[in-house]
């Protein structure tokens, strides 16, 4: 089946922090995820599910509702009687391994959390009087982007169930009786529009990095946007071929960061950099340093250095502090971290 042309993330105009935000996320899955908030129109659809398209494949075992790669199937297989391969894995017998690129896995905004974490088969369990469970998106999700279109209208224990198994990389099934976990290690990418409702200071808490886009002011490049749309539009396969060679140089960049980021090393002294910052703003609680931490480690492997620089803290903090600092009733969601910074030391 010929595969749908998907717009290139490296020819979307601006919206650098977005950018940014969804690739430190594929180098570092340990940051939970990204929260972009932003007005209708502004190409955050468009730049989640056009990351995934430009990620290196990846190996996975044929029909495996986990997306299990064959070394990491053991465990799960032992509890798993849904396909023929659990019993070749658990014998060592070779199973059909196949590659595939990173998918986006995109939730519904009525998803009930069964449907979101997994449940019992019960037509499994009518037919052969056996318990089996029914793999849910979390399972769907893992190795892979999971990305949740007005996650501000979502009911909130299914968020709570989201940002759980974000952090924890995995997801457990506790039905009828029966207890089963798998793997559940994805990138998590909620976008909302502010004036639909926001989220609970608790839930926006548990989302690693936070970004706020507008629409474009600057003329030249909204007349960008609409000479690319259009290209696009008239023939996608020539426009994406046009822009092969840049995607391939994020691709290798994304790889290189990957590889570099367990060598990060940060100066002590600038742990008592994050710490303050925090202090300053106002930030409850320790997942604030923390994100703050691993974001900078990250962004110094994204810009090719083994050692964080001060640079790399501004930066992170902009990304990481956003929805996190202590806000009056009513007031928005801080948009520039510095500036608060200068306004409560002056």
């Amino acid at each position: 089946m010929k595969t749908q042309p998907i717009y290139p993330f490296t020819a979307i105009v601006g919206q650098e922090k977005m950018k940014l935000a969804l690739i430190l996320n594929i180098i570092n899955p340990t940051l939970s995820g990204v929260l972009i908030r932003g007005e209708k129109g502004t190409a955050k659809s468009t730049a989640v599910r056009a990351l995934a398209r430009i990620l290196p494949a990846i190996p996975v075992v044929r029909d495996c509702p986990f997306q299990l790669p064959e070394g990491e199937a053991d465990g799960v297989c032992r509890e798993c009687s849904r396909i023929d391969c659990s019993r070749a894995i658990l014998n060592s017998e070779p199973v059909d391994v196949h590659t595939r690129g990173i998918r986006v896995v995109e939730l519904p905004v009525g998803a009930t959390e069964d449907r979101v974490v997994g449940t019992m088969d019960l037509e499994h369990a009518l037919k052969k009087g056996e318990k089996q469970v029914e793999p849910g998106i979390l399972a769907a999700a893992h190795r892979g982007i999971l990305y949740v279109d007005e996650v501000n209208l979502l009911d909130d224990h299914v968020v709570d169930v989201l940002l759980d198994s974000a952090a924890m990389g995995v997801n457990t099934i506790e039905r009828e009786g029966v207890s089963f976990s798998h793997p559940a290690r994805f990138t998590l990418v909620g976008t909302m529009n502010p004036e639909e409702g926001e989220l609970r200071p608790q839930l926006l808490d548990r989302f690693g990095l936070c970004v706020h886009i507008e629409g474009i002011q600057d003329v030249e490049d909204r007349v960008a946007i609409m000479e690319r749309r259009a290209a696009f539009d008239e023939n996608p396969e020539t426009f994406c071929a046009a822009w092969e060679a840049e995607s391939r140089t994020v691709v290798e960049r994304i790889e290189r960061a990957i590889d570099l980021y367990p060598k990060v090393t940060i100066a002590r002294d600038l742990l008592f950099t994050i710490a303050q910052c925090c202090l300053d703003v106002g930030v409850d609680g320790h997942r604030g340093d923390i994100i703050i931490l691993k974001t900078a480690k990250t962004l110094a492997a994204w810009n090719g250095r083994e050692e964080v620089e001060k640079a790399d803290i501004d930066n992170a903090a902009e990304l990481a502090l956003p929805h996190r600092v202590r806000r009056q009733p009513l007031m928005e969601i801080a948009d520039n971290v510095q500036n608060l910074r200068k306004r409560s030391m002056g």
